[in-house]
């Protein structure tokens, strides 16, 4: 594992809806504190009531990125309506999904 990590853990609170246009103006976020590499990047979602399969397309690549960099993608407390959109996309097994804390 490389330890070029100088940030532990970043965090995102998305605050809206995660769906149409708003997964683009999140996309720029959620590169952003990549682009720190933090050794974890949550998105906390407890605020998002919903979201889309663009969304979890964007979800995907970030994880993806994250993994490339040796660090680990967090999703943070998403409600019972997303939890079952990543349930109906089969990748609630693949994204890291945390309880509220």
């Amino acid at each position: 594992m490389r330890s070029d990590h100088t940030i532990r853990e970043a965090t995102v609170v998305v605050t809206e809806a995660l769906d149409g246009e708003a997964v683009e103006r999140w996309r720029d976020r959620f590169t952003e504190a990549a682009a720190r590499r933090p050794e974890r990047l949550v998105v906390d979602l407890r605020h998002s009531p919903r979201i889309d399969a663009a969304a979890i397309v964007l979800l995907l690549q970030l994880h993806r990125e994250m993994l490339r960099a040796d660090g680990q993608l967090t999703l943070r407390a998403p409600v019972e309506r997303v939890r079952r959109m990543l349930g109906l996309a089969r990748v609630d097994h693949v994204l890291e999904v945390e309880e509220s804390r």
